[in-house]
């Protein structure tokens, strides 16, 4: 089956689920061996983007096989499927939407798409510059066409989540599912939202409302990713490898090989998330999330040099923060002092050129200058990120920079939000549980210290190249537990409760 774009019948308040299904038939993409396996799933997900297409017959009249699709084709078929186009395709579309808006510039459909294509290529490759274009576009369609433009509206939720901006995103989601509640498409960008926002009622909501409306590999990926922040681990991993099963093109293939990848680092096998990382690069050359993943597995395989020249593609190809902070911790580790400074600046260098273009880098920045730079600047950043997305990632970073400023009290109800499941923190972190554990620590809270290190270290006793070792360190001077536990009515700082963990903004504190 071949995809041709067609323009849309304007969607109503109940419009039915988009068409945008991608082409079924025995030709496809090369698979890895590694996309039949069962797969390990991730936090890594697949940004959603809006597109009308329609599928029509692989043959023509006479019955002689039509064309393959053409790169804007391809492009435009992954934008309306929510999974990820090839860059180069990307660009062909691109090109192809200035084209048509310059001739017809009312043409409030080909604004949406724009809009989502910049979106893509921002997410995919920190083009900057590309998110303020993105916005533009979609709202230029949104004005063209205010009353019921689902496309522009659910392009817009995508934008805002991409720059970690969850309370519009919510808000532009909320108003595409208002208007067309059978449009599968806005459902992934909802629960990214609710995720963000530390909605985790609201997440499962909008997750089983995607499920019912569409069981294919963008929501089975999304399920993925919400089951790993549970907790869990099996249904992730089932979900993803139904996810890559069905994955129809390289750059989809690549997504959930990455995904895999992540997963299977966070819980400590380097050479299976190696395999993934690897395999999803060979599928998809532009995979830069998984060229940094093969530079973590690399290191912590002792490969240094590997892991450098891995870590620097996938900067060159996508310079964003994370990145950067990650090679420059690993030249830390192997002494290379210049080298790390001059990482350590890069990360200052790319959160500025990320807030111009209105993107949200606060938790990476946050735990970069509690660990390299100003903790109490990293705190002031971090309360201010947690009025504007109260979600777990935020509230480990702020727990860790209070830490790190010396407030350890108020550190520790943070942490507890980070780690404990009643708050939604069910993820099984490394470096949450580090960063717990050093915290009671400094309390005095030996017993649970001693817990939380130990089981970061039984997580992924590689989850930091620099981490790592203190926490050895710590455990070690912790000693072992008293024999038969700690007594029951000495009073022991063992067996105090932790602060109640802080409520998000909005709600009743339980302290």
């Amino acid at each position: 089956m071949e995809i041709e774009e067609r323009q849309p019948v304007p969607a109503g308040p109940r419009s039915e689920e988009p068409s945008g299904e991608r082409p079924e038939g025995p030709s496809g993409p090369r698979r890895s061996p590694l996309a039949r396996r069962p797969l390990i799933a991730a936090a890594a997900g697949c940004a959603v983007l809006g597109g009308v297409l329609v599928l029509l017959p692989s043959t023509d009249e006479g019955g002689a096989p039509r064309p393959a699709p053409g790169p804007v084709a391809r492009a435009v078929g992954a934008v309306g499927a929510g999974a990820p186009a090839a860059l180069p395709d990307l660009a062909a579309l691109i090109h192809d939407r200035e084209s048509r808006v310059r001739a017809r510039p009312r043409d409030d459909v080909s604004w949406a798409v724009l809009g989502a294509a910049y979106t893509e290529r921002a997410r995919r490759t920190a083009a900057g510059a590309s998110y303020p274009k993105a916005e533009k576009a979609l709202r230029t369609s949104l004005r063209l066409r205010p009353k019921d433009n689902v496309a522009a509206l659910e392009g817009l939720a995508s934008l805002a989540g991409a720059r970690g901006d969850f309370r519009a995103a919510k808000q532009w989601g909320e108003a595409a599912a208002e208007l067309a509640p059978k449009r599968w498409t806005t459902y992934p960008a909802l629960v990214d939202a609710y995720t963000g926002l530390g909605d985790y009622k609201a997440v499962d909501r909008a997750l089983a409302r995607l499920l019912a409306l569409r069981s294919g590999p963008a929501a089975q990926a999304v399920a993925s990713r919400v089951y790993r922040d549970r907790g869990r681990r099996e249904d992730a991993a089932a979900a993803i490898s139904d996810a890559a099963a069905g994955a129809a093109t390289p750059s989809e293939q690549a997504a959930f090989l990455t995904q895999a990848g992540d997963l299977a680092w966070e819980r400590g096998d380097r050479q299976e998330s190696l395999d993934h990382y690897r395999a999803a690069v060979n599928t998809d050359a532009d995979a830069y999330d998984a060229l940094a993943g093969q530079g973590r597995a690399l290191a912590a395989l002792g490969r240094a040099p590997e892991a450098l020249r891995a870590y620097r593609a996938a900067l060159a190809g996508r310079p964003v923060p994370r990145y950067a902070l990650e090679l420059g911790e690993l030249y830390d580790q192997l002494g290379l002092g210049a080298e790390a400074r001059a990482q350590y600046d890069l990360v200052r260098d790319l959160v500025r050129r990320d807030g111009a273009a209105g993107v949200d880098d606060a938790p990476v920045l946050g735990l970069f200058e509690a660990d390299h730079g100003d903790p109490r600047a990293a705190v002031r950043e971090l309360r201010a990120a947690w009025q504007r997305r109260p979600g777990i990632e935020v509230a480990d970073a702020l727990g860790w920079a209070l830490h790190r400023a010396g407030d350890d009290q108020e550190a520790l109800g943070f942490a507890v939000r980070a780690t404990d499941k009643e708050h939604g923190g069910g993820v099984r972190s490394a470096l949450y549980a580090y960063h717990r554990g050093q915290i009671e620590r400094d309390l005095g809270l030996s017993g649970a210290a001693r817990r939380h290190l130990a089981e970061a270290l039984r997580i992924n006793p590689y989850f930091s190249p620099l981490l790592v070792p203190a926490a050895r360190e710590a455990l070690t001077a912790l000693g072992e537990p008293p024999a038969g536990g700690p007594p029951e009515e000495s009073g022991d700082e063992d067996t105090a409760a932790p602060p109640a963990a802080p409520a998000a903004p909005g709600q009743t504190s339980a302290r």
